[in-house]
């Protein structure tokens, strides 16, 4: 289950995508280990078109159905590498951290365009929600700052927490 994107509309997909064509022309764009080559191929275009017009479990159902992440990962236990399933929901966590952090970002750019905040919400409910995660809810964060952070921090935790970690079912919205 996706989740509930309080300002996602027109003008938040128009800055969401001019945001991922930044990454592209910069070559910035985050490229998750567990896509196969063909992914890795496809990834842009799917992303793109999920920020113009469709959702987070949208794309994972394409991530999914096109067969693009690879059924097997290298891992480490105890420093020796070893062999595993990736875990059956990585479509779900890839996809929906993914557009998320494009969502964010549309969302800081017009925050920045219109001098509006950032509130923090949990946009799917956890029945074991994380400190972390608890901590940020209801906090409103400068839309330069976020947006900064962001850009700055592809693919990996933010310093300002935002998203806090896969699956925590936290995003944002214009305030």
């Amino acid at each position: 289950m996706g989740l509930d994107y309080k300002s996602l509309d027109t003008a938040t997909r128009t800055a969401m995508v001019a945001e991922l064509e930044r990454d592209v022309e910069a070559d910035s764009l985050y490229i998750s280990p567990r896509l196969t080559d063909q992914g890795v191929r496809e990834w842009p275009d799917l992303l793109r078109t999920a920020a113009a017009t469709g959702t987070d479990d949208g794309l994972a159902r394409e991530l999914s159905a096109r067969g693009l992440l690879k059924s097997r990962e290298e891992s480490h236990r105890n420093g020796k590498p070893y062999s595993k399933a990736v875990p059956a929901n990585a479509a779900s966590t890839l996809a929906e951290g993914e557009f998320n952090r494009f969502y964010l970002r549309g969302i800081a750019s017009r925050g920045v365009d219109e001098n509006r905040q950032i509130e923090i919400y949990r946009g799917r409910p956890s029945s074991t929600p994380r400190r972390e995660s608890e901590a940020l809810l209801a906090q409103h964060l400068v839309a330069g700052a976020l947006l900064a952070d962001l850009r700055e921090h592809i693919g990996v935790d933010s310093a300002l927490g935002l998203p806090p970690g896969p699956n925590s079912g936290l995003t944002g919205r214009l305030v």
